[in-house]
């Protein structure tokens, strides 16, 4: 049980911070990084708070995938006897490998733009007319891009907060049931 627990935590604390701190640079960083005075400040101050941000979302997606995995391991007869539980854990792991792909290719496209330097920005994710063309594009798709990877990891949190409810004693019993 205790293993579960531990499981369980490490699972919402690194999905919490994966899931927030996404959104907050989309909905503050990158807006804010307009206030900097110029349009190359713009870029400097939008890549270095991403940059900042980029190792500690790694911990946060290492530390939800561990604890992932400790919960599928934990559950795992849970899951393969209860109704509707497998089904569930694919649809977790789905969100997973889709939040994930989406966070390493936004990742290889802000590589592209921080290694351009204080790239002419209108703001984190608006290149202005003066950036070259490869980090033009790049931004381009992260303007997209930083809003689809808090949808999915939101989407996460809502299917984990369901799958949590699953393991109430009596919906496993009701569940076990209808599967039997």
């Amino acid at each position: 049980m205790a293993r579960n627990t531990l499981s369980r935590s490490l699972h919402d604390l690194g999905l919490a911070a994966w899931f927030g701190g996404t959104l907050a640079n989309a909905v503050a960083l990158n807006p804010a990084a307009a206030e900097a005075g110029s349009a190359s400040r713009t870029g400097a101050v939008a890549n270095a708070g991403w940059d900042r941000w980029t190792p500690v979302n790694a911990v946060a997606i290492g530390t939800h995938l561990v604890g992932s995995a400790g919960q599928l391991l934990g559950n795992r007869k849970r899951v393969a006897r209860q109704q509707g539980a497998a089904g569930l854990s694919v649809a977790k792991t789905a969100l997973t490998v889709a939040a994930l792909g989406v966070t390493a290719y936004s990742r290889a496209l802000g590589q592209v733009v921080s290694q351009g330097g204080a790239t002419p920005s209108r703001r984190g994710t608006k290149a202005s007319r003066r950036a070259r063309a490869d980090i033009k594009a790049a931004q381009e798709r992260l303007d997209l891009l930083q809003w689809v990877v808090p949808a999915i990891t939101g989407a996460l949190v809502a299917v984990s907060s369901y799958a949590g409810e699953q393991q109430r004693p009596s919906e496993v019993a009701r569940g076990l049931a209808e599967k039997g």
